[in-house]
């Protein structure tokens, strides 16, 4: 996680290099990119672009769509909320909250070279709080358990700072009863709940469900140095990101995690689709890698399906990179790797594996 010296601004400690603010013609509200749009920066394959992100909590609609006022309520400084939250706001975006999601994404983006059947490679090189606080929410009857939460009549949105230690990490704290003192701290691990590539269809998809295309997988692994494959679908990739975390368990159990705007860099690499069968095999939805782990993904809004569909890509992954028979990499799978819900609140739910390439260190790759 960059350094982190208070509220980011527009534009506010950027060096040099290419960078993206979160203007309101860079963003898109509630929907995702598709085939036509028009992409509002373009680079290379291999580009490193600086990325400003604006999360939806604080300027939707129940939580009164004045940001400024939301977390003046919380004894935030006006100066201390971002501005591009309070122009989104007050803009008239043309987002339906009756439709649409709630989420922001920053971009698209189009990477010249990538073209359909090549998969775009997502590097998180950089995540950068842009300000010292964030929501966690449970609303409008979501989350794993409907009907029960939120108790009573309303919505729950829970205002968490964030502090360091004496070691200079970063921590949410939160207090044992409303009101009370904050003494629970839990450590920051900030990711892009939404990182995607436009869809080939004329229709933009909603922001909450994920599918082939990444859009809101939730994955809490993405954090620095980790990489998300996508097929591309459409020339250029379009690619975008959003709905920025500090914290996320897995599962998201409450309907979201502890939500807040981030600062990130992401490298935009294209896998040429002759290698990406060879390395990867016939990926059908996001797939991630992390120092230690190949990250297969499986999404369905029923979980046991989930599971299954991230099986099976496990299988044909290590089938591909590895030349492993199937009944052998099922036989492993279950010994050795752990299985992990993303999330259960985004209708489409997901599951991914955590495959340790440790483990096959001394085996020559298929």
């Amino acid at each position: 996680m960059g350094k982190f010296q208070g509220v980011l601004q527009a534009g506010s400690g950027v060096g040099g290099g290419t960078y993206l603010p979160a203007e309101p013609g860079a963003l898109g509200w509630g929907r995702l990119p598709a085939r036509g749009d028009s992409p509002v920066l373009t680079v290379d394959a291999g580009a490193e672009v600086v990325i400003d992100t604006v999360s939806h909590e604080g300027i939707l609609e129940d939580q009164g769509r004045d940001p400024a006022a939301f977390f003046r309520s919380h004894g935030v400084e006006r100066e201390h909320v971002l501005d591009e939250a309070v122009a989104l706001a007050a803009s008239d975006h043309p987002r339906d909250p009756a439709k649409d999601g709630p989420h922001v994404v920053t971009g698209p983006i189009r990477v010249r070279g990538a073209r359909p059947g090549d998969l775009l490679k997502l590097t998180v090189v950089d995540t950068t709080p842009r300000v010292p606080y964030g929501v966690i929410s449970n609303r409008h009857g979501r989350g794993a358990l409907p009907g029960e939460y939120p108790q009573g009549e309303g919505n729950v949105s829970v205002f968490t700072p964030i502090e360091r230690d004496e070691h200079g990490a970063w921590f949410g704290v939160l207090p044992l009863v409303e009101g009370g003192e904050r003494g629970i701290r839990f450590p920051l691990a900030p990711f892009l709940g939404i990182m995607g590539v436009a869809v080939d269809d004329d229709v933009r998809p909603h922001s909450v469900p994920p599918g082939p295309h990444g859009g809101n997988i939730d994955i809490n692994l993405l954090t620095e140095g980790a990489s998300l494959y996508l097929p591309v679908q459409v020339d250029g990739a379009l690619a975008y990101v959003g709905d920025p975390h500090f914290a996320q368990g897995g599962g998201e159990v409450a309907l979201t995690a502890l939500e807040a705007s981030l600062r990130a860099t992401i490298r935009f690499d294209v896998v040429p689709a002759e290698t990406a069968l060879r390395d990867f095999g016939e990926i059908a939805g996001p797939l991630a890698e992390t120092s230690e782990y190949l990250v297969p993904t499986g999404l369905d809004a029923d979980l046991d399906l989930a599971m299954q569909n991230c099986v099976r890509q496990a299988i044909g992954l290590l089938g591909a990179r590895y030349g492993m028979a199937p009944h052998l990499a099922y036989a492993y799978l279950s010994a050795a790797t752990d299985f992990d819900i993303s999330q259960v609140v985004d209708l489409v739910k997901g599951v991914h594996a955590r495959i340790r390439t440790s483990d096959f260190r001394a085996v020559q790759r298929g």
